[in-house]
């Protein structure tokens, strides 16, 4: 992505994405890449737009990291990352090699699925919450590598065991930071990353930050059953778009 190639309304748009992205990012925790990606896919390829994203992720969640450190739940978060670790390149040779719309399609509808059933009430049983999260991690380093929306389904896994939203949110954020910062270095290792992929996402950082900025004061305010309710939405909306982008290109 060169931003000196594109038009000013691209230009705009695209910073207004990333605004708005931000303020999802800094109430949620999670999205910012799913929502960037699905917005400017619709005119840049998405094997140039996921890499910026990663970076911004990795800024965004160092920004955000000191004022959550204390409410991540490290064990889950180890189980998480150990998954990751291991198909987080598998997701990224699918970015190189197979068509998009293919791989988006897969991931909306599963994240799709899942997430009307827990909106219907279902949770998943306590019992096995090591192996869940162990499995979430390998799922959602696919789905990073592939769309750079993994942090969707390890959103369904937290809500689907009715954990505290600020554990919810802290441990994505902190989840988010070291998925991203591996996926990036898998990126370059696959020729997707470069000099230009980091000046657009330090460009672009401004507006990300304004958005978290905003983002964050509004969940200092929210109740358990608004954020749940909230991030139940998003994932609907994520999943919506990113079939129909599928589907109808």
């Amino acid at each position: 992505m060169d931003l000196s190639q594109l038009s000013t309304g691209l230009m705009a748009y695209t910073v207004i994405v990333v605004f708005l992205a931000g303020i999802v990012r800094g109430y949620s925790g999670f999205g910012f890449s799913a929502l960037v990606t699905l917005s400017l896919a619709l005119f840049l390829p998405p094997a140039v737009v996921v890499p910026v994203m990663m970076l911004m992720e990795v800024v965004a969640s160092i920004h955000m990291l000191p004022r959550v450190w204390r409410d991540v739940d490290r064990s889950t978060l180890t189980l998480l990352m150990a998954g990751s670790l291991i198909s987080v390149p598998m997701g990224a040779y699918l970015l190189a090699n197979l068509p998009d719309a293919q791989l988006r399609l897969v991931i909306s509808a599963m994240v799709l699925s899942t997430t009307i059933l827990l909106w219907r009430g279902y949770r998943f049983p306590m019992k096995g919450r090591k192996r869940l999260s162990f499995g979430t991690g390998l799922a959602s380093g696919v789905m990073t590598g592939a769309a750079g929306s993994g942090g969707l389904i390890v959103a369904v896994m937290f809500l689907s065991i009715s954990a505290e939203m600020a554990v919810v949110r802290a441990t994505l954020v902190a989840y988010v930071m070291f998925q991203s910062s591996y996926m990036a270095g898998v990126a370059g290792a696959y020729g997707l990353m470069n000099l230009q992929t980091l000046a657009v996402a330090a460009v672009l950082t401004l507006p990300m930050f304004a958005g978290v900025a905003v983002g964050h004061r509004t969940f200092v305010a929210s109740a358990q059953v608004t954020y749940r309710r909230f991030v139940l939405m998003t994932l609907m909306v994520l999943s919506v778009a990113g079939i129909a982008r599928a589907l109808f290109g």
